[in-house]
């Protein structure tokens, strides 16, 4: 036998072929790390708002289970959501020990929570107004011997009265002990809330051990904290910011590629391509790049410009879809420091993190033939269509891996952004702020011709679609995948079989499929 063909001990990794990095499968190097964040801050400084977006990033883009126990949750439960601003009253002791009494449930889950195996990340939000709370919630965490976590207590404080109604008018459209009031009753309600605990706040400081204070989202002090985990949270929260921001998903308009059925590849665009890139770009102009303002005394209302921004991949077919976007210098923007610039309206921006999921020796394949060519592969995808690598090519996992810098982007950018860029790419970053698991992502519908509005807030992410160009216009988008790689089995046994007209039969309708 060959030297080179002797192996009697090779080195088997435990998840097996094609495996997914570790840095992306949460890997071992902090596996018994585990971290408590105690939320603290006076109402609409944005608590919420970031303790949602650190459990979504931590979950997200560490694989690491972590999960949110707010404690005004518990206190509508136990009391319910219509409650009146003098139950915050903190001088009013029956009500005191009703919120008390809210907090330590939550607690107590908390701990329960924290004590599982496999747990990781637990995120405790209320307002936690006086060291003499916070100080009784270390308490019973430090003495969960059985714990062994890291706490850190995350203030967010904001002292900028814009940003402060700002938040108010959010919280009073989404939080639900608001949900069907009155609007100005809600405003009066809120704002005399919000006196209560002003009247009692005690600011974090180094009595409250290690903690992280963020200041209007612009100053950040960081005390006694360290670790792998800790630091990842220091990291992301400085990319976060509690203004309103939309951004819009596009795929590339139809490529050659696309109407053969190709995947993969770096070809240009079919007729229906640029046809699609012209009403992109209208698009682009009346509603990314617009914004509705209303006259305070006539209340006419009219559209104006807004700063929005432009980002493709590298690749042809979307750099030609964002071809015909009109790059024009609008009226000066102000910053915070007061700065006035010219701002040039959808100055393109290519990123290569942005460029499809890379299918190794299938690139350039269909479908049909790499189930012939590689039916071993093929299966392999079928069964695991997540963390599936194409060999010597990508698995969604490796390109998730690449997405967790453009995510920090989108998340500290202000401005609009219109993202052309591909299936693969959007079905991540759709499920990254639409909440939905990992495993989700590979069966997200992003359909060519289609712009999605997303609008992520604290509660969660608003979404809107707009579809610029319709099956009636474009009769076939070649976007045919296999049904068996769909997540639920039913879905593809209840699929009617067609046929692909070269004698074999293959499990997909053309006309209507079900995830490209």
């Amino acid at each position: 036998m060959d030297s080179s063909d002797y192996n009697p001990t090779p080195h088997v990794i435990p998840e097996g072929e094609n495996a997914t990095p570790l840095e992306v499968v949460g890997g071992d190097c902090t596996a018994t790390e585990k971290l408590i964040i105690i939320m603290c801050g006076l109402p609409a400084t944005g608590k919420t708002h970031i303790g949602n977006r650190i459990a979504r990033y931590v979950s997200f883009f560490l694989d690491i289970q972590t999960k949110i126990f707010n404690v005004g949750d518990y206190r509508r439960e136990l009391f319910g959501a219509s409650l009146p601003a003098e139950f915050f009253d903190h001088s009013n002791k029956e009500n005191m020990a009703k919120r008390e009494q809210a907090c330590d449930a939550a607690l107590s889950d908390l701990v329960d929570y924290m004590k599982q195996d496999g747990v990781r990340v637990g995120i405790l939000d209320s307002t936690n107004s006086s060291r003499k709370r916070r100080a009784h919630i270390r308490h019973v965490l430090q003495k969960e011997n059985k714990l062994k976590c890291k706490i850190i207590v995350l203030e967010s404080v904001v002292d900028k009265k814009e940003v402060i109604e700002q938040n108010v008018r959010f919280i009073k459209r989404n939080a639900p002990d608001y949900e069907g009031k009155d609007e100005k009753e809600a405003m009066e309600d809120f704002h005399k809330r919000r006196e209560m605990y002003m009247n009692v706040y005690e600011p974090v400081d180094e009595s409250d051990g290690s903690h992280i204070k963020v200041i209007n989202n612009q100053t950040f002090v960081v005390h006694n904290t360290g670790g792998y985990l800790p630091q990842k949270v220091v990291h992301f929260v400085m990319n976060l910011h509690s203004h309103p921001r939309v951004f819009y998903l596009s795929r590339h308009g139809q490529s050659e590629y696309n109407l053969l059925g190709k995947i993969g590849g770096d070809a240009g665009l079919t007729d229906a391509g640029l046809e699609y890139a012209r009403r992109l770009a209208v698009f682009a102009n009346d509603v990314v790049g617009k914004q509705v303002i209303k006259d305070d005394e006539t209340g006419e209302e009219k559209k104006v410009s807004r700063p929005a921004r432009l980002w493709t991949s590298t690749l042809r077919r979307t750099k030609e879809t964002a071809q015909f976007i009109k790059k024009e210098v609008i009226t000066t923007q102000k910053w915070d420091n007061g700065e006035e610039l010219e701002w040039i309206q959808f100055q393109g921006r290519t990123r290569r993190n942005l460029d499809e999921l890379y299918a190794g020796v299938c690139d350039g394949l269909t479908y049909a033939e790499i189930a012939e060519k590689f039916p071993e592969e093929f299966q392999r995808r079928q069964e695991d269509k997540l963390t599936y690598r194409y060999p010597r090519g990508e698995s969604y996992m490796d390109v998730t891996l690449r997405l967790e810098t453009i995510v920090l982007d989108i998340e500290r950018t202000r401005e609009p952004i219109l993202i052309v860029g591909h299936q693969g790419i959007h079905r991540l970053l759709y499920a990254y702020f639409m909440g939905l698991p990992r495993d989700q992502a590979p069966f997200v519908s992003i359909p060519l011709n289609t712009v999605i509005e997303l609008t992520p807030h604290a509660y969660g992410c608003d979404e809107k679609r707009y579809v610029l160009l319709s099956k009636e216009e474009l009769l076939k988008d070649g976007q045919d995948e296999p049904v068996t790689s769909m997540p639920m089995k039913e879905m593809a046994e209840n699929t009617q079989k067609k046929s692909s007209g070269d004698g074999k039969t293959y499990e997909f309708d053309p006309m209507n499929p079900p995830s490209f």
